[in-house]
């Protein structure tokens, strides 16, 4: 048990620990799952979760990465917030580069860089 931040902010608990938010966390482990799902690591048929940008109609700036997706379609807020549909956005910001890796722990060096230059350090 740690003593001593009991009267501490969130954010000065998570510095002296030196963890990262639970966003951040979470944030990290879905690009982690995605990742193994889209490079079949997982042994789960990618198509069951994600719709591949480059299958579309149309030719756009999202489909230049053959491993950029698309979120599919949603009415309802709470559709939104499953896995398949909150980690697009995040997803097709990773560089090509980085989603190409060979292994899983290429993969997570290259994706704490890229995430690092977005929030700060990742954990």
């Amino acid at each position: 048990m740690i003593t001593g931040l009991k009267a501490t902010s969130y954010e000065e608990k998570l510095k002296e620990l030196g963890i990262t938010t639970l966003e951040e966390r979470r944030k990290y482990l879905d690009m982690l799952q995605t990742y193994k799902v889209m490079t079949g690591k997982d042994n789960v048929d990618r198509a069951t979760w994600f719709d591949m940008a480059s299958s579309g109609q149309r030719a756009t700036r999202q489909a230049a990465d053959p491993l950029n997706i698309r979120p599919k379609a949603s009415r309802l807020e709470v559709r939104r917030q499953f896995f398949s549909q909150r980690v697009v956005e995040d997803w097709n910001g990773v560089p090509e580069q980085v989603k190409s890796a060979v292994t899983v722990i290429g993969f997570k060096a290259g994706l704490k860089k890229h995430l690092q230059g977005m929030m700060g350090p990742v954990q």
